[in-house]
């Protein structure tokens, strides 16, 4: 029997890249608009619920619980295992954040990003309803779609320039978003045999600033730099731009060396494919 998934946030980075698995695996797919339609009606009948609705960081506050108890809702009222994206900031800064991080390293943020992350997934933990959680790094898309990546760092690439928002020499978590949305339908598959609540991190590429460099540098075919980039215009622009402050906030993640743990997923999905890093960076360029 085909299964079916409620996509929520289908037009965005992970959204897309969900439904595209989905669709590869032999999925029904029903893609959610939150702005016309209602979600308990939409996710009757549904196996799972892709939640892939992220507001910009100014409206987190605002949105997120919220958003976060509709999707419990429709879980609970549907029967559907609800299949949630996300990131690092839970971790914290300096001491409380070890450069490796997974699913058995305790929660210490302490900025306003960071707790509101904590609590959505406190609330997914709390709920009762099946969640399983898949947590990656900065996302490297499959076409230009205005993240760090393509935007900022290697918007120069082709010229052979990257600027950089942090340390060069310190590590920092990539998730390339086909790879990590494949494994979505793999563990929605087997989630008969996960418990109520699993937790787990998407491995994807550890780089230093330096070795993306190299990387770019195999995507486009010739020698790429890298040099810092200065945050001075985002202070200049915070008064005036609410986005700038919650960037500023982030700031240290892009000095903070870390690597996410994929251990657990790999003993899940021992044979889930990792693109070459260079030819996931020629797909960000759409080179």
């Amino acid at each position: 029997m085909t299964q079916t998934a409620l996509i929520l946030g289908a037009t965005g980075r992970f959204g897309r890249n969900a439904s595209a698995a989905f669709r590869h695996a032999g999925w029904d797919l029903r893609l959610y608009d939150r702005t016309k339609g209602d979600l308990l009606n939409a996710a009757s009948g549904a196996d799972v619920i892709v939640n892939g609705w992220n507001p910009p960081y100014s409206k987190w506050a605002a949105l997120l619980p919220g958003l976060t108890r509709q999707v419990i809702e429709a879980a609970r009222a549907s029967g559907a295992t609800v299949m949630q994206p996300a990131n690092v900031y839970v971790y914290g800064f300096r001491d409380a954040m070890p450069r490796v991080v997974g699913p058995e390293v305790p929660q210490r943020a302490t900025n306003g990003l960071g707790r509101l992350r904590i609590e959505m997934e406190q609330s997914y933990r709390d709920a009762d309803v099946q969640v399983i959680l898949l947590r990656g790094g900065d996302f490297l898309d499959n076409q230009a779609s205005a993240g760090w990546f393509d935007r900022i760092i290697a918007k120069d690439a082709a010229t052979g320039n990257l600027s950089y928002p942090g340390a060069l020499d310190q590590p920092h978590s990539w998730a390339f978003l086909p790879d990590m949305t494949a494994a979505l339908p793999r563990l929605a598959e087997m989630r008969a045999d996960l418990g109520q609540f699993t937790d787990l991190a998407f491995g994807g590429y550890t780089l230093t600033a330096q070795e993306l460099a190299t990387a770019c540098g195999a995507a486009v075919g010739r020698e790429v730099t890298v040099s810092r980039m200065s945050w001075l215009p985002l202070q200049i622009a915070r008064p005036f731009w609410a986005e700038a402050r919650y960037l500023l906030e982030m700031r240290y993640l892009w000095d903070q060396p870390h690597e996410l743990d994929g251990t657990a997923l790999a003993a899940l999905l021992p044979d889930l494919a990792q693109t070459p890093v260079e030819d996931a960076i020629r797909a960000a360029l759409e080179l």
